[in-house]
């Protein structure tokens, strides 16, 4: 049976990114996406370092697992902050969330072809549902993703890297707790971004408004830091496959916030893919045997 931990983070999981993904372009008004990821990456990573630290958990990663580590890093964390913040950018903001996750179709694939994996038929259902989902919530935004075909391709490649770096990190068993290991993950993937940010030209330092600093600041500290914090989790409680079809619902949060937000679409279709969806998680992490006892 799935740990009823596992579903209670994949809860939060859904309503802390879910409701992230209206405030990029507002974060982005005044700074570049660069500096604004280097920025919340560093940030993110030293306040889950020192969180760890307080509760007495040591901060050492074995030195066989830093080339896992940083392969993970490369693929997740520093092309999905990339790509995913220029594709809300380029692309409405909930259609750039459906894209990014499409991530556990990428993870099942990868899994397939490149690991020899084998998917029950359970999964494959599960998989086939949510991308019947993701399918639908697409289909409004085919005029965008013509007018704007690098946020289209950058929101694939997004959900692309996250699969193959959750698949790393998965498979490389590090061993060491969450919250040291996403810790030092958003550390590491700050180098690189700070090193893009500064040979991009962004060195003319000021100070932005207050409403950038407050966006900026909850991004940080709350889908950022709480966010990969409980994602890493639910790795490490449940299959990789299984663990990416868990953010299936996410998107569809994203959709409903655009809409109410930025009065992006929601109808028929946008309420089709939500049943798909909800079928394939439950696909997905309810087994009969599961459903008997409860």
């Amino acid at each position: 049976m799935v740990e009823r931990r596992a579903l209670v983070l994949l809860v939060v999981l859904t309503l802390v990114w879910g409701t992230n993904w209206q405030l990029f372009p507002l974060a982005v008004r005044e700074i570049s996406v660069w500096t604004f990821r280097a920025f919340s990456l560093a940030l993110a990573g030293c306040v889950l370092l020192a969180v760890a630290r307080v509760r007495g958990q040591s901060l050492v990663i074995a030195r066989r697992h830093w080339a896992t580590v940083g392969w993970g890093v490369l693929c997740y964390l520093v092309v999905w902050n990339i790509a995913s913040t220029y594709a809300a950018v380029l692309i409405p903001s909930g259609q750039a969330a459906v894209l990014g996750f499409t991530m556990p179709l990428w993870s099942a694939l990868i899994s397939s072809l490149v690991l020899g994996e084998r998917l029950g038929a359970r999964l494959v259902l599960a998989l086939i549902v949510g991308g019947a989902g993701v399918g639908l919530l697409m289909v409004p935004a085919l005029d965008a993703y013509a007018d704007a075909p690098a946020g289209f391709a950058l929101g694939l490649l997004a959900g692309l890297g996250w699969a193959a770096g959750t698949l790393i990190i998965k498979r490389g068993a590090i061993g060491v707790p969450a919250t040291v290991l996403t810790g030092w993950q958003l550390l590491l993937a700050a180098a690189p971004i700070s090193i893009g940010a500064f040979a991009l030209g962004d060195w003319n330092w000021f100070v932005p408004s207050w409403q950038t600093i407050l966006i900026v600041g909850y991004i940080t500290l709350v889908p950022m830091t709480i966010g990969n914090l409980v994602w890493f989790s639910i790795v490490g409680l449940l299959p990789a496959s299984v663990a990416g079809l868990s953010s299936v619902m996410v998107p569809v949060v994203a959709m409903v916030m655009g809409a109410i937000v930025f009065g992006e679409p929601l109808g028929p279709l946008q309420l089709a893919a939500i049943a798909c969806t909800a079928t394939s998680l439950g696909l997905a992490l309810i087994r009969p045997a599961d459903a008997r006892a409860l």
